[in-house]
């Protein structure tokens, strides 16, 4: 059932007070939706424009419970969260998106596995670790990366294992270990599904690593793909959200293959990294999506506007404390250069402080000119 827009005061938690939530934050205010956040950090990003701010542990059952026993609606801005609470929550009635049970399958990246397996849906192969010292049954599996199956974000809680000598660098947690794979390319293809069963997908987009960081540096919107491995990819996409039976917005990583060959690297539940280009590049940017989907509006375009380019702004190697944006100024004048800063109080090494998008008709042009701002624009500290 559509819940009804009759302009009373409709209130959303969001758990998680990041960037992500920050920006979700910005689209829910032009239809003026009141938004309130729990997180552990007193100074995260959403703090200052939110209708309420709750400090509190998002892993925490009691304080989850606490913040959303008068919420109408609840979503979440990233899978580490308790659950448990969303699970008895749910049962009270409450509406929440994604669905607690599809944060269960998601958050762990052994079950996520698990549901690829069980739904015939292409991924890479893999096995599962219990400690590090299981790694030394499986030498013949190198090269590899290991995954831990909770708890990684932003590049953390991944490691390449090319060698035995690379042991020393593993984790010793409960993981998977994925065998590597010759990939030509990593696209990545954003899905929304609301409760009345509508269902859009964004144009795939193209990914370029940071391998110290491994973040995402670049992102190439449209990826240069052909028409049928789009199709495809869409096509997983969607069978994903609806074999999850998920409302709400999901990201779909890919790996391509030299074959033509996708497999499904991992998803998030929630707005995502590769999207954000969506703000300018398409009608519908992917934050504004997220929340037509939750509150079952009508789904949005998903056509590109601009092509465009994304880069994460990262803060520089050797300096941690109060940011400085040095450079900014210089790229304020350049025509389709749009900046985004996520207002965090503190800098250090790959912490992703913003972002930049360029919107451009020709897509090279806006490569070029992305690749000159990565060069102007630096976070350093005082």
């Amino acid at each position: 059932m559509r819940l009804k827009w009759n302009g009373e005061n409709l209130k959303l938690g969001i758990i998680g007070g990041g960037q992500l939530g920050r920006m979700f934050i910005q689209e829910a205010m032009n239809y003026d939706v009141e938004t309130h956040i729990l997180d552990g950090d007193k100074d995260a990003p959403c703090k200052s424009i939110a209708h309420s701010f709750t400090l509190g542990s998002i892993t925490d059952f009691h304080a989850v419970m606490a913040f959303g026993a008068d919420k109408d609606v609840l979503t979440v801005e990233i899978e580490n969260v308790s659950v448990e609470a969303l699970e008895e929550l749910e049962k009270q009635g409450k509406k929440i998106f994604p669905q607690p049970n599809v944060l269960r399958i998601i958050r762990d990246k052994g079950i996520q596995k698990q549901f690829y397996i069980d739904n015939n849906i292409p991924t890479a192969e893999f096995l599962l670790l219990n400690d590090k010292n299981e790694l030394e049954l499986v030498s013949d599996y190198l090269p590899a990366v290991q995954k831990m199956r909770t708890g990684g974000y932003d590049g953390k809680g991944v490691q390449v294992l090319r060698t035995e000598r690379d042991y020393q660098k593993a984790f010793d947690v409960p993981s998977i270990l994925e065998k590597m794979i010759p990939f030509e390319k990593e696209i990545s293809v954003i899905v929304a599904r609301n409760p009345s069963g509508e269902i859009k997908t964004y144009p795939a987009v193209e990914c370029e690593f940071n391998p110290e960081a491994n973040l995402v540096e670049f992102l190439f919107a449209p990826a240069d793909i052909s028409n049928k491995i789009e199709e495809k990819a869409r096509e997983i996409a969607i069978e994903i959200i609806t074999k999850l039976d998920m409302i709400g917005i999901l990201a779909v990583e890919f790996f391509l293959l030299s074959t033509g060959e996708l497999l499904v690297n991992e998803i998030a539940p929630r707005p995502h990294n590769s999207g954000h280009h969506t703000i300018e590049c398409n009608y519908t940017s992917q934050f504004e999506q997220h929340l037509r989907s939750i509150l079952d509006l009508p789904l949005g375009s998903t056509e590109i506007i601009l092509p465009g380019v994304m880069i994460n702004l990262l803060g520089e190697q050797g300096f941690e404390g109060v940011p400085i944006y040095d450079g900014m100024e210089k790229l304020m004048s350049e025509k389709g250069v749009y900046i985004h800063l996520y207002g965090k109080k503190t800098t250090k090494p790959f912490r992703k402080m913003g972002h930049l998008t360029v919107a451009l008709p020709d897509l090279e042009e806006a490569k070029t000119l992305a690749r000159k701002a990565k060069s102007v624009l630096k976070i350093i500290a005082e």
